[in-house]
């Protein structure tokens, strides 16, 4: 099967911010961590979110520097977590992830 960038642009970021709704990654090193994906290739997406009305925000951690502290996601926009959430096997599989 032919996989487009677009869709697994797309995928990326509705994992990404899955990750960081979920608590099981909400920084730039554990979703390295997670994913295996390289710091640009998780920066960039975390960037991307935006695009599709994902409000992701970094929350800077108290008396910390240099960009210690984590990101939430505010609002889910159009997209429905729950969809996002039930279809996990597919979005890791198509993405490679494990």
């Amino acid at each position: 099967m032919d996989i487009s960038k677009t869709r697994t642009s797309f995928y990326r970021r509705l994992y990404v911010a899955w990750l960081i709704d979920s608590g099981t990654a909400s920084n730039v090193p554990e979703l390295m961590s997670v994913t295996g994906m390289p710091r640009r290739t998780a920066q960039d997406t975390l960037n991307a979110l935006g695009e599709l009305d994902i409000d992701c925000a970094f929350e800077q951690a108290e008396g910390e520097r240099n960009n210690a502290g984590r990101y939430r996601i505010r609002d889910w926009g159009p997209i429905d977590p729950r969809w996002v959430a039930g279809h996990l096997p597919q979005i890791k599989a198509l993405l490679g992830y494990p």
